[in-house]
């Protein structure tokens, strides 16, 4: 029953065999917003400029971009060093080389100096009682070279290869303390940026016992899944334990979609695209018609052992992730959140038809109408649906703010910063854009002019505000004249 849109939902007959109560509900609703939204829109005279205003910097004119050997390279005229900018797309997602001339990031790499894209696999998974971790192992291995080591644990906890790809060069062979990085993410990638910046601090790679949180100068995200997400709920995902699969939803479509697809090793297609499962070995010649047949079943491969990476985005196991994953006193954060709902009457709606990406509006609309069981207990303690009913199509709002669920990590509005005041070490920064989930990646002129302003706010903080202190330059050049 929706009365307050003025319809009855049991005028509207629809036979749906999908394991949701609410779909009657979420189409009526859908139905009559189409026609509010896009009267609201009117009315309302919104606009999304009012929402970049905290990303308005200039741009740097003296700053020219250019492309050497897929990896883009900034000629700084006035002679500075350009600490490296890593790029971790998010779930789905793929780095340079994948998706022919497709750019994940519509470009945007081409706007700063020595910019890394990674390809880390669309569905391998985050962290899960912090064991060695497909993503960040592989980010660590990109930038330094060698052969990906998963850990003996994990690859014997989940009955995989404890090696992986090997890279014969790293991109950033010379990263330490004195040379760190930026991390930009999006959506996962910004937490597959905070499991490897822990996995640093606790010394975790062999042979690299001088590792240490202070390698990462900067973690920047953008859409980022901080908390977990309502979503995988709809999606699939049992709410009572944010980790199993309901018999009959989208995700079991995509959990058969994906083995087979790895099952039948198909070149052209896994240099075209990957979902990072190569170390099961799941190909038809290693597994056969019985690996396939035994994957499918849930007996073996990465969803019987929830070695993938949906689990992870529930509340439940992000709320676990959290009281893990530190934030670190001599790193910067920049967390920027994203919306595309309003408030009507009370309830939030999508606050746009035309703004919002075609394939995340419905989506859109069942994150608002999403509530938690009643009968379950809470996925963590303080959880209320109001909260989370502000989404972007893929993530809830609250979620991406900043780390605070099982609690809060140190925070402050971006926008309170005055003028050229500085950016603090150990605080997480945040502010809110209007726009969806896949509003700054893929199409860049679908952004528009929002793209330009809000890379080159990323961009010109790493090479001016986001610095090492005085006092580390000072010893890092003293190292380098001394060694």
């Amino acid at each position: 029953m929706i009365e307050w849109l003025g319809f009855q939902a049991q005028s509207i007959h629809l036979w749906l065999p999908l394991d949701f109560d609410g779909w009657r509900e979420i189409l009526v609703a859908f139905l009559a917003l189409c026609r509010a939204i896009f009267l609201a829109d009117l009315l309302s005279g919104r606009s999304i400029d009012s929402a970049f205003t905290v990303a308005s910097e200039a741009v740097n004119p003296s700053v020219a971009t250019s492309i050497d050997g897929g990896i883009a390279t900034t000629d700084t005229r006035d002679g500075s060093d350009v600490t490296p900018v890593v790029l971790l797309h998010g779930i789905f997602g793929f780095g340079k080389g994948k998706l022919g001339t497709i750019s994940y990031w519509a470009g945007a790499e081409k706007k700063y100096g020595r910019v890394l894209v990674p390809d880390l696999g669309s569905l391998t998974i985050l962290v899960f009682l912090f064991f060695f971790v497909s993503s960040a192992c592989e980010l660590f291995y990109f930038l330094k070279g060698g052969t990906v080591d998963y850990g003996a644990s994990h690859s014997s906890e989940y009955g995989h290869a404890r090696f992986g790809r090997t890279f014969e060069q790293g991109h950033f062979p010379e990263w330490d303390e004195h040379r760190p990085v930026h991390f930009v993410g999006h959506s996962s990638g910004a937490q597959v940026a905070r499991v490897l910046q822990e996995m640093l601090a606790n010394k975790e790679f062999p042979g690299y016992e001088n590792a240490s949180a202070d390698w990462v100068l900067s973690i920047t995200a953008l859409s980022g899944a901080l908390n977990g997400t309502t979503r995988v709920y709809i999606d699939g995902i049992q709410p009572e334990d944010g980790c199993t699969l309901k018999p009959l939803c989208l995700l079991q479509l995509l959990r058969v979609g994906a083995l087979v697809y790895e099952w039948l090793d198909i070149s052209y297609l896994k240099n075209y695209y990957s979902f990072g499962f190569d170390h099961y070995n799941l190909q038809w010649q290693k597994a056969g018609l019985i690996g396939l047949a035994s994957s499918i079943a849930g007996y073996s491969g990465p969803f019987a052992t929830g070695d993938w990476i949906l689990p992870d985005l529930s509340l439940q196991a992000a709320a676990r992730i959290n009281r893990k994953l530190k934030t670190h006193p001599n790193t910067y954060y920049i967390s920027y959140a994203t919306q595309r709902t309003m408030k009507v009457c009370g309830k939030t709606i999508p606050s746009s038809l035309r703004g919002i990406h075609p394939l995340l509006l419905l989506r859109t609309l069942e994150m608002c109408l999403w509530r938690h069981p009643g009968h379950l207990s809470l996925p963590f303690s303080g959880y209320r649906d109001a909260d989370w009913q502000d989404n972007d199509g893929a993530l809830n709002t609250i979620s991406q703010l900043y780390p605070r669920f099982p609690f809060s990590h140190p925070n402050s509005l971006l926008d309170s910063l005055q003028g050229d005041q500085p950016l603090k070490r150990g605080l997480w920064y945040y502010t809110v854009l209007e726009a969806d989930h896949i509003f700054f990646i893929i199409d860049r002129e679908r952004a528009g002019v929002h793209f330009d302003v809000l890379y080159d706010s990323i961009f010109e903080r790493c090479r001016k505000q986001m610095v090492k202190s005085t006092i580390q330059a000072v010893k890092d050049a003293s190292q380098a004249l001394t060694g």
